[in-house]
């Protein structure tokens, strides 16, 4: 009871005698502090927003000119050339100012003018350094002097000390490939998998398309791409995410693992509170602009709009489609744990809460030992089931009461914490079976102990593993990746744990406690529910997310059939492998600049549905079965630990599910020259797909590969 009396900034009560008021001064210290750091947070915005607006210029910049013309002023020289003096004559209440005081104003808007001027003249020029293209076509090592040079003049006009937004009003916007151009890499991407008649027919529909219907659909595709910062995104993330009707349980949201060989310590509530306060660090970073705008070889920057909805983000269900909730602020985490959520504050006397705090938390939730209510274990299942029930139970249920009150309390989380019961890793004589376990553990655990609406999901296992369950609408894997190998590096090299396991520091035990909230789940909400595409981002320009790379190509079916072909010599099979993989470079490079297939097919085709006209065209195009999807999780910050001083400190990334019921979700990721890891999912209901023979064939394929090199001449 003492903390719901200190929750209480004043009580009183009317009685015959008069008022009888009584102040609790520990509640308005706490009411002070907490409306102290939200002042501190909107001037810090207010901050960032002003040296963003100026980026690559600063403040600093615009004293530095205004000293300088005033100091000319004072030595009677007028590099205005008269236009100082043209500003004072039309100078607003001129006749109440002094000479002196009229000269220094006019001195100072005129220097205001000059470098305003500057400033958007170097932002232009950097847009127009930043079209060029030309560096991704030159081989590895090899620059040309025309690219060196553009580097150099980048470099110049890209500003120094760049916040995490400053770029963001400088980078292009994605060009509109032609028609011509995108029906004929759809055709070359199609050849090696059509036989010859159906290619005909493939080739005879795009022709008909670019004679009569394309046309009319670039125009007006072209013409967005004056308006709109990014023709694709929009569009992309409305129809194929929130319009999207399925389950978002491993057909949509994804994972991301921890190390895989060390567990920094086996106290679950203790891994929790560090892992959530490295979370919310990053958070405060992002908050800040502090964190470091993404550049390729330090120099080009790429989109970070992407950043912006990481923490504080919800998706919510619609009957027709959903919509993504976002805040600028959320000051608790919603936990759930043995079938009960709580409400988790974050801040405690106008600072966030220590890491040793947190595990104190955390540990009250573990050991409370308190049932859920009726139908409270199985409620989150409503977030891994088709959209529309989920939609309409949410609008029939939760409008009102408890209900509302505890969503509300789940959905304006920073982010969701699954305390779970079991244990996971490398654990057991077979690691091939604790890693499949593991993976489905973290892509959909047992359904209905993940939030899968919430932007991410932290999973703390009861060993101290974790890992984490991401959504996918709001932003691309990227940017959970950027989170997790920061989250990841801070919990173990910044803030680490003592030697009985428990988080370090000091806490203050006046911290009230979880919330547990209060849910009245009706009867009838119990039940349970139980081509070749490779991602490439395209966030060299503004509000970029991906593009597709059909890396089944006439060049890799070739080399394929070579090394399945034993009359083929090594020499030979050497220079189709070459051959291939230019040609995969190259289509890499066209997607990542702007000159890919699928979306700008995907475009046409929602452009098509606005008119209310039809292709067969791209009704057929639209239509094809993806049966491998692949992608991979990059290595963004090689800065944060070195990994040959710490090899044991490798993590495997992370996957996702099939795009296809009858396919491979396929990703992987890179860790220096000596190491690959891949994730294979499929479908159980398949009886054509198998994740475990698949990934046996990738690593004899590997096999083939490094004897193929091993055996070549030298």
């Amino acid at each position: 009871m003492a903390e719901a009396h200190q929750a209480v900034a004043f009580q009183f009560t009317v009685s015959p005698e008069g008022v009888d008021l009584r102040l609790s001064h520990a509640a308005l210290r706490q009411v002070y502090l907490a409306g102290l750091r939200s002042w501190k947070k909107k001037i810090t915005r207010l901050r960032n927003s002003l040296l963003t607006g100026v980026f690559p210029a600063s403040p600093s910049s615009w004293l530095v000119m205004a000293v300088a013309i005033l100091a000319s002023q004072a030595s009677r020289l007028d590099p205005s050339m008269g236009l100082i003096g043209k500003i004072k004559e039309h100078l607003p209440a001129s006749t109440y100012l002094a000479e002196p005081a009229r000269a220094g104003l006019s001195a100072l808007a005129f220097a205001t003018l000059l470098w305003l001027g500057l400033v958007v003249t170097m932002r232009g020029a950097l847009r127009a350094l930043l079209c060029y293209q030309g560096w991704m076509e030159e081989e590895h090592g090899r620059t040309s002097h025309s690219t060196r040079l553009w580097l150099a003049l980048v470099k110049i006009f890209a500003g120094r000390k760049p916040m995490l937004y400053s770029y963001q009003a400088s980078l292009p916007r994605l060009p509109v490939p032609t028609i011509k151009d995108t029906l004929q890499r759809y055709l070359e991407s199609v050849r090696p998998l059509l036989s010859d008649e159906r290619f005909q027919r493939a080739a005879a529909l795009a022709r008909d398309f670019e004679r009569s219907l394309g046309p009319r659909l670039q125009w007006y595709l072209t013409l967005k791409s004056w308006w709109a910062a990014n023709y694709v995104s929009d569009w992309w993330e409305e129809y194929v995410y929130l319009r999207g009707r399925g389950a978002l349980m491993v057909n949509s949201n994804y994972y991301a693992m921890d190390f895989l060989y060390v567990t920094p310590t086996p106290v679950q509530a203790a891994r929790a509170g560090n892992v959530t306060h490295a979370l919310l660090l990053y958070r405060r970073m992002l908050d800040r602009e502090e964190i470091k705008p993404l550049m390729i070889q330090g120099t080009l920057p790429m989109c970070s709009a992407q950043y912006e909805r990481v923490f504080n983000t919800t998706r919510v269900p619609g009957v027709e489609a959903d919509s993504l909730q976002h805040q600028r602020d959320s000051q608790h985490v919603a936990v759930f744990h043995n079938g009960r959520f709580f409400r988790v504050g974050l801040y405690w006397g106008g600072r966030l809460l220590r890491p040793r705090e947190l595990q104190a938390q955390f540990q009250r939730i573990l050991d409370d030992p308190t049932p859920p209510a009726p139908g409270e274990e199985t409620l989150a299942a409503l977030t891994a089931g088709p959209r529309e029930p989920w939609a309409r139970a949410r609008r029939a249920y939760f409008g009102s009461g408890r209900n509302r009150e505890s969503l509300r309390a789940v959905e304006g989380a920073a982010f969701f914490v699954t305390l779970d019961a079991t244990e996971q890793g490398l654990l057991g004589p077979e690691p091939g079976r604790a890693l499949d376990g593991y993976s489905k553990a973290l892509l959909h655990g047992q359904g209905h102990d993940r939030w899968f609406d919430k932007s991410f999901t932290l999973i703390v296992f009861r060993n101290g593993k974790i890992g984490v369950n991401a959504e996918h609408s709001w932003a691309d894997a990227p940017i959970i990746g950027h989170l997790w190998e920061y989250t990841l590096a801070t919990d173990v090299f910044r803030l680490g744990y003592g030697a009985d396991g428990h988080c370090k520091g000091e806490m203050d035990p006046g911290i009230p406690p979880p919330q547990k909230l209060q849910w009245e789940i009706p009867e009838e909400d119990k039940g349970k529910f139980c081509l070749t595409y490779e991602a490439a981002m395209t966030r060299l320009f503004r509000e970029g997310r991906t593009e597709t790379v059909r890396s089944c190509s006439i060049e890799s079916c070739n080399f394929v059939r070579a090394m399945m072909d034993p009359a083929q010599s090594v020499p030979q099979r050497l220079a189709l492998f070459r051959v291939a993989a230019a040609k995969h470079q190259t289509l890499y490079r066209r997607a990542m600049t702007g000159a890919g297939i699928d979306r700008h097919l995907f475009c046409l085709y929602v452009v098509s549905k606005y008119l209310g006209v039809d292709s067969p065209f791209l009704r057929e195009v639209l239509s094809e079965p993806w049966g491998l999807s692949t992608s991979q999780t990059p290595i963004q910050q090689l800065e944060l630990f070195d990994l040959h001083k710490h090899p044991a400190y490798i993590s495997c990334g992370g996957g996702f599910g099939p795009v296809d019921d009858n396919g491979y979700g396929v990703s992987y990721i890179i860790l220096g020259e000596d190491l690959i890891t891949f994730h294979v999912s499929c479908k159980f209901s398949s009886p054509e797909t198998d994740a475990h023979r698949f990934g046996a064939n990738i690593r004899a394929a590997l096999l083939d590969l490094r004897a193929l090199f091993t055996l070549a001449p030298k």
